[in-house]
């Protein structure tokens, strides 16, 4: 049976595997969260990431506060590495420790898009940062492109020494292919900000 976004069929897929995946194509929204929630209980069984603050007030460092937390942050974090092996996309680097899953369209400005696997890149940090400020983007054979901006700041000869991969194509996801729709508007705003 073939399955949406796969490009080969899952042999012995019922009618029920391929309702399940439609819904986890289509609903990131909903199903993004509730991923999250069975892999915490399940995985990381409730591992809690709790500090003690200092309750002597002159040597008070830290405070509790409220914040906005993105639900789904971590399983797109997650699916996004898997789609291309626990590897940065550009250089091959693969310490987690190092990686960021990457949107090509703005957590903040596409809120239909944000968990979905296919507006994740798996970049080092380095090349995370300029993609999202629009210091690089890559070109419709996927190809690392480096901005005007990127040659002023640094001077041509810096800006190749830290970006020595410009032109190389990034690797192919092995799970789901990229949104050409949300990197031709990324590159529109990388064309924007290096005028």
């Amino acid at each position: 049976m073939w399955l949406p976004g796969r490009t080969l069929g899952l042999k012995g897929a019922s009618a029920l595997d391929a309702q399940v995946w439609s819904e986890f194509e289509h609903n990131h929204a909903i199903v993004a969260p509730e991923s999250e929630a069975l892999w915490q209980a399940r995985v990381e069984r409730g591992v809690a990431v709790a500090g003690s603050v200092d309750s002597d007030e002159a040597r008070r460092t830290e405070t509790t506060a409220q914040r906005r937390v993105r639900l789904g942050q971590d399983y797109f974090r997650r699916v996004v590495l898997a789609n291309f092996n626990g590897r940065c996309a550009i250089t091959g680097i693969a310490h987690p420790a190092l990686l960021n899953a990457s949107h090509i369209a703005p957590w903040a400005s596409d809120e239909a898009h944000r968990l979905d696997v296919a507006n994740g890149i798996a970049l080092n940090r380095l090349h995370d940062a300029a993609f999202d400020k629009h210091l690089i983007t890559f070109d419709e054979k996927h190809r690392l492109t480096v901005g005007r901006r990127v040659r002023d700041l640094f001077g041509r000869e810096e800006a190749e020494r830290f970006f020595v991969c410009e032109g190389q194509r990034l690797a192919e996801p092995v799970r789901r292919a990229l949104s050409e729709a949300l990197l031709a508007r990324h590159r529109e705003g990388f064309a924007r900000a290096n005028a």
